[in-house]
């Protein structure tokens, strides 16, 4: 039997097979961060594809927070009802659904927004990035609470769980790493404090909303002196006690310019999550180049992983699930899940 077509257990909520969508942004919102036609046919169509569980691209919990004027969110009350249609349509076609929470911190492209960050280091000299404000302890404590807040909308919303995005530069990301943190005070400096504001993130979001959680983090920035995959296994183990059902590994994005960025080959990201799979004893998501169904096959028999997230490759085809019970099965034997798309 299939690996890949298995069920799988995040958090108490089972999944169909071990297939993941991963968050993509789209840019497809309106400036006021709410899902529309574009982002049904988007999603749906992956549920109806047979994915087991589908992440919604990173969805801001304020303003501010935005990638860009596009971005979705889910900072107000009124984005509940239409984050209600995404969750409904993927439901109805066999699929569970995730939200990634996040915030862009110095990465922030909105004009009308000014950034904020950790420290006031720039990401990039170049447009659209400028030099953001240090956020003040006080404005930490309300940037946790509009995490929460989100995670009490994404419920209501009827998500079967949240994505903490604590990766690829954003503001979570930005207070791991020394290279972008310089703060003195508790929440800088040390290991413990630059991890301090995650920590308290998950764990405010998981006793608010009671659902699996995912964490989403950078195991290597590729940068010297920088984050690497040391400091992640340790962060692991402590996300682990904080409540946190899986640890989605990905890598880099901290830094405008990386000088020791490995090549993007196939399965590149796959020896991180394999890593704080067994050193950290977290079940982890792979991503990374990951193209087709005996990839994600041979990384579940290699317990590299627990599931397998298919990106580009999910955009290219919608139907991959459907390809892959077509490869691993006998037509006559394919799972009752997948029988409606023969």
């Amino acid at each position: 039997m299939s690996l890949l077509l298995q069920e799988g257990v995040i958090g108490g909520v089972t999944l169909k097979n071990r297939i993941v969508m991963p968050p993509m942004c789209m840019y497809h919102a309106d400036q006021n961060g709410h899902p529309n036609a574009f982002h049904t046919l988007h999603y749906g169509s992956k549920a109806l594809g047979g994915v087991g569980l589908i992440i919604v691209e990173a969805t801001a919990i304020e303003p501010r927070g935005r990638i860009s004027e596009n971005d979705l969110g889910i900072w107000a009350d009124e984005h509940v009802l239409s984050h209600r249609k995404l969750t409904a349509i993927c439901h109805e076609n066999g699929a569970k659904i995730a939200v990634q929470l996040a915030h862009a911190g110095r990465k922030c492209g909105c004009d009308s927004e000014s950034p904020v960050a950790p420290s006031a280091i720039a990401f990039s000299t170049e447009a659209p990035y400028r030099v953001p404000s240090a956020l003040t302890l006080e404005e930490i404590e309300g940037i946790k609470d509009s995490f929460v807040r989100a995670a009490l909308r994404a419920k209501e919303a009827d998500y079967d769980m949240v994505e903490v995005h604590g990766a690829h530069g954003y503001l979570l990301c930005e207070f791991l790493s020394p290279l972008s943190n310089r703060r003195t005070d508790s929440y800088g400096g040390t290991f413990e404090n630059r991890c301090r504001l995650l920590l308290e993130v998950t764990k405010a979001v998981k006793d608010a909303i009671n659902l699996p959680i995912i964490v989403r983090i950078s195991a290597e920035e590729w940068m010297e002196d920088g984050w690497n995959i040391e400091d992640s296994i340790a962060l692991s183990k402590v996300l682990k006690t904080a409540g946190v059902d899986v640890i989605h590994v990905s890598a880099g994005g901290n830094q405008a310019v990386t000088q020791t960025q490995p090549l993007f080959v196939p399965l590149y990201q796959a020896d991180y999550a394999k890593r704080i799979r067994h050193e950290g004893s977290i079940p982890t998501i792979a991503v990374g180049l990951i193209t087709t169904p005996a990839e994600g096959e041979a990384l579940l028999m290699g317990q590299v992983c627990d599931f397998v997230a298919y990106g580009r490759a999910l955009l290219r085809n919608p139907n991959l699930a459907l390809a892959a019970a077509k490869e691993f099965y006998e037509t006559d034997k394919i799972p009752a899940s997948f029988r409606r798309g023969f």
